[in-house]
């Protein structure tokens, strides 16, 4: 751990995910608004570069480091047991990590990718979330964002599992939105589309039309989901063309949602 300062006036934050991307974005985002940060992810060196640009932010800022591997229940354990030896109350839970599985799902790709892929996406978040938000309740206050995605309004051919994932998390923050707004405690489910991240190399899905294609600053993603749980909105979809693929299909029937995003997975021929 880091600890920069003793000063405990200063609003907590945690970020899952944060080495890279918009997890590393929304802890930036954060320290910038006045928050000290708890941050973490599996790559225990590319927690600690990050970590050290995030503490240039602002030297005022207390920026703690927790290695921990999220698809393992010990993992979430030893996160919040480390948040909680802190003594001090999570003011925002930015649930961000996540992982990708791209291949056909009956002959490309890998049972085990897959369960950790629900072991992560799915399950560690449920598993955090339900810690946080008892004591964000038993406190009175808290904001929690869920990282979902526009996969998730949609099926997802060549991606089925993390489609399927991100459509559970979308669900479940509504859900447990409606509720918890008696209690002080604001869910904002975050809805990115295709973001200029590690994710698609990450996922081993260069050759995927959608990774070929212009993507969104993580930074903007970053800015428009924190503007979104500030003023207490129940999602948020960052971008104009997100926006409009996310209307549109609320227009389709399943067979063609499916046929559209189908299109967007399908491997581009080599040149």
């Amino acid at each position: 751990m880091n600890a920069a300062q003793e000063d405990t006036t200063r609003p907590l934050g945690i970020v899952t995910g944060a080495s890279s991307g918009i997890g590393y974005e929304l802890a930036r985002k954060l320290i910038e608004g006045g928050y000290d940060v708890l941050v973490t992810s599996s790559d225990l060196e590319k927690l600690r570069a990050a970590a050290e640009r995030l503490a240039e932010i602002d030297p005022r800022a207390d920026v703690q480091v927790i290695q921990a591997d999220l698809s393992d229940p010990e993992g979430v354990r030893s996160l919040y047991e480390a948040a909680q030896s802190l003594r001090r109350p999570i003011e925002l839970l930015a649930a961000n990590a996540g992982v990708g599985v791209y291949g056909e799902f009956a002959e490309q790709t890998s049972l085990d990718d897959e369960i950790a892929l629900i072991n992560l996406n799915v399950t560690s978040q449920v598993h955090l979330i339900k810690l946080i938000a008892k004591d964000m309740v038993e406190r009175g206050g808290g904001d929690i964002l869920i990282t979902s995605s526009v996969a998730g309004t949609m099926p997802g051919p060549r991606m089925a599992v993390y489609a399927a994932s991100k459509a559970f998390l979308r669900s479940f923050g509504q859900a447990i939105r409606h509720e918890l707004k008696e209690s002080g405690v604001n869910v904002t489910v975050l809805m990115p589309g295709p973001t200029d991240t590690e994710f698609f190399e990450r996922a081993d899905m260069m050759q995927a039309k959608v990774a070929q294609q212009s993507k969104q600053d993580p930074a903007e993603v970053a800015e428009a989901a924190l503007r979104a749980l500030a003023e207490d909105s129940d999602h948020v979809v960052p971008g104009l063309k997100n926006k409009l693929q996310v209307a549109a299909a609320k227009l389709m029937g399943d067979e063609a949602k499916t046929s559209s995003h189908g299109k967007q997975t399908r491997p581009r021929p080599p040149h």
